[in-house]
């Protein structure tokens, strides 16, 4: 069949009430079912880019698809295709496809695998088979196949942000939970008004199961497709280094993509836009300002309605909304990125921070505290400014220049090498809460979680190779080895995995996951991830070897034999990491409901009436003293079922009630947050056992009273 032109594919794919057809001719924008008023329209006529680009793609296709064509007639072959379970499947290469061996083994299977795996690359489902392989199908709850599913469904939103803006697509990639696609538009950005558009836009797309085409193309064929974005030929100028790169097609949409992608638009069962943002071209300040759009998409439409569920009680958590709320914390444009955090965040704060140190003390690390602001020579040593300038603060003072410090361990070196070390003194644990300072792009910066000011539970451990191997039984869940670019050689990478072959569990009952790549600069690492209380993932510990600041900086310590030039190994650790990012993480976690010990808020003494004001007075400054965090609430024009429940709902873990009985018998009656009523107590005697659950860290101090 003919391929059709593209004012005819247009003509087709236009919106009209769900309908075909019934274009306007006018030129004017078309509205789109279900539409908002105050949104976008799709355009008519189409973007003039779209028919060109396609006309040149279609000759290419047609070249492609008669040399497949005459390639599978003449060089097909019978091949093996091994599956997962040992099992061999007899194919024909440049002819029988993934899908093909799926539907072979059931057509359920088929029909429920989004990307198939050859070889250990990950691979279209309808791309033929080229020689003998290993082949894995795999399903939406697989992460490669996840990313694969949600890169498509960026390409089907970026076909419909064509169709809508007529702009510049520039990156659209799978991120954690869903896409995004970045746009360059002359003048007009982007409204959640045009989400409506978008979305049934998308739903028709999906409806009409475009097939993903993939084809090899030169670079230089490329230049010329791509010439009306300057963003693309980009792309093809400076990342691609081959003479040919892979293009895919869904319907009118081509684009750079090495893929792969699901078989055809229709596999994308239920697909929701909700958020844009302004961003710059590769995050770079000084480059073009872009539209993103971001989406989610599933294969069943109650995943979509769980994954709304869920959105709904992270926004309820959101610790940007409760910081406010719960007076903890706030941020100011005059110091974008630093975080204000006042009185009673400020106990969160140093509750952690506390808690960390007595932790210290048990472990045998010492507390040291070290400069702000080094010259940059100490950085050329560590080789952070090769690696890192960008992101530190930097200024100039007589005449040479200085840096805030972005992170604590150069410091450190020099801390280790202001005099002679022995084998003695090893392991030499050094702990330090100083400020740390890194240049985040402000587009970037997110509440607590991605900051310029913040500090760290850092230390760093001095030892010997032979003591690294008490890493072995250390509480872990993911190790990474070797990123492409590390310094130096990475000699013992080899011999800690080896040692790690057969691990013991986890402190946290977890099995460790080698992440092959992702190690640090300086060598491989260890990262702990933690689940929140509504099922999200957090990295937030890290442990890392480092075998070459050693190196840069020429440490050494006299071995027990006398040899003076033996070369230490360094463990960089921190286990709450960011102090800022642990309370996000711990705001969300809790909902604002803290635990006792982190509580701003732990007691509240509520006088029946204004006579008991000042025996509640003098409760709260008795348990204040006692070092509970402790206010009083004398306001005579709420009742007292209204106080109670202020406090309640200010998430006060206890609420002491005082009336004459209780100013009589010097005591108080206790309930919790949760209107749990454990009666009356002797002032001393819930004091005592309040400042116990404190010290014990509970976690559920208000059902353990």
């Amino acid at each position: 069949m003919a391929e059709k032109s593209m004012a005819e594919q247009m003509e087709e794919l236009k919106v009209d009430d769900g309908k075909k057809g019934g274009g306007a001719k006018d030129g004017k924008k078309k509205k789109v079912a279900a539409g908002d008023a105050g949104g976008k329209t799709e355009l008519s006529p189409p973007p003039g880019y779209m028919e060109e680009r396609l006309s040149l793609y279609t000759k290419l296709k047609e070249e492609h698809d008669a040399l497949m064509a005459e390639r599978a007639e003449k060089d097909s072959k019978s091949i093996k295709v091994t599956l997962p379970d040992g099992k061999v499947v007899e194919a024909e290469s440049w002819k029988t496809t993934p899908y093909q061996v799926a539907a072979g083994i059931s057509q359920g299977l088929a029909d429920a695998t989004v990307i198939a795996k050859v070889n250990s690359s990950v691979w279209d489902l309808d791309r033929p088979l080229e020689e003998n392989c290993s082949l894995q199908l795999l399903k939406f709850d697989d992460d490669e196949a996840k990313a694969v599913y949600w890169h498509s469904s960026a390409h089907i939103m970026g076909e419909a942000m064509e169709r809508v803006y007529g702009g510049c697509l520039c990156y659209g990639p799978p991120i954690e939970n869903g896409f995004y696609y970045d746009m360059f538009l002359d003048q007009e950005g982007v409204s959640s008004n045009d989400f409506p558009c978008l979305e049934n836009l998308c739903k028709k797309i999906i409806k009409e199961k475009q097939p993903f085409e993939r084809l090899e193309i030169k670079k230089e064929t490329l230049l010329e497709m791509f010439k009306y974005n300057k963003f693309k030929c980009r792309i093809l100028n400076e990342k691609v280094t081959t003479p040919t790169t892979t293009v895919y097609r869904c319907g009118p949409l081509i684009d750079l993509c090495r893929g792969p992608h699901v078989r055809h638009t229709g596999k994308i069962k239920a697909l929701k836009i909700h958020k844009n943002s302004s961003t710059y071209w590769e995050g770079k300040a000084d480059m073009e300002t872009l539209q993103r759009i971001y989406g989610i998409s599933f294969p069943d439409p109650k995943m979509l309605k769980e994954w709304e569920r869920f959105q709904e009680e992270a926004k309820n958590r959101d610790h940007r909304k409760l910081g406010r709320e719960q007076d903890l914390f706030f941020f100011h444009d005059l110091s974008p990125g630093s975080c204000f955090f006042l009185p009673k965040g400020s106990y969160i704060y140093n509750s952690l921070v506390d808690f960390i140190r007595s932790e210290y003390r048990k472990r045998g690390f010492q507390e040291v505290v070290t400069p702000n602001i080094y010259n940059s020579k100490l950085w050329q040593t560590s080789g952070h400014w090769q690696h890192y300038s960008d992101n530190m603060f930097s200024f100039e003072v007589e005449k040479e220049v200085f840096a805030l410090k972005p992170m604590n361990c150069p410091g450190h070196c020099l801390m280790f090498d202001h005099r002679p070390r022995s084998w003695r003194e090893l392991p030499l644990r050094m702990a330090d809460f100083g400020v740390l300072h890194r240049n985040e792009l402000s587009g970037a910066l997110t509440g607590l979680t991605r900051v310029r000011r913040f500090q760290q539970d850092d230390a760093h451990i001095f030892c010997t190779m032979d003591q690294v191997s008490i890493m072995g039984t250390g509480p872990f869940n993911i190790m990474g080895t070797g990123p492409g670019k590390h310094y130096g050689d990475w000699v013992s990478e080899g011999s800690l995995i080896h040692r790690k072959t057969s691990p013991p569990q986890s402190l946290f009952g977890e099995k460790w996951v080698l992440n092959p790549g992702d190690g640090a600069f300086y060598g491989p690492k260890i990262d702990i991830q933690i689940k929140d209380a509504i099922g999200r993932y957090h990295q937030c510990a890290t442990i890392q070897l480092d075998f070459q600041l050693p190196i840069r900086f020429n440490l050494t310590f006299v071995s027990h034999d006398g040899d003076d030039k033996q070369r230490p190994v360094i463990i960089h650790r921190a286990i709450l990491g960011s102090v800022e990012r642990m309370i996000a993480i711990l705001t969300e976690n809790y909902g604002g409901k803290w635990p006792l010990w982190l509580s701003p808020r732990q007691v509240m003494v509520v006088p029946v009436g204004p006579t008991l004001d000042d025996y509640a007075q003098k409760i709260r400054d008795d348990f204040h003293r006692g070092g509970l965090m402790t206010d009083v609430d004398c306001d005579a024009s709420c009742t007292l079922n209204k106080k109670i429940r202020n406090a309640q709902l200010a998430q006060y873990n206890f609420i002491l009630v005082v009336g004459e009985k209780e100013k009589t018998s010097e005591t108080v009656n206790v309930r919790t947050r949760d209107n749990k009523v454990h009666g009356e107590r002797s002032v001393n005697e819930c004091m005592e056992r309040l400042k116990q659950l404190k010290a014990s860290r509970s976690r559920n101090a208000e059902e353990e009273f």
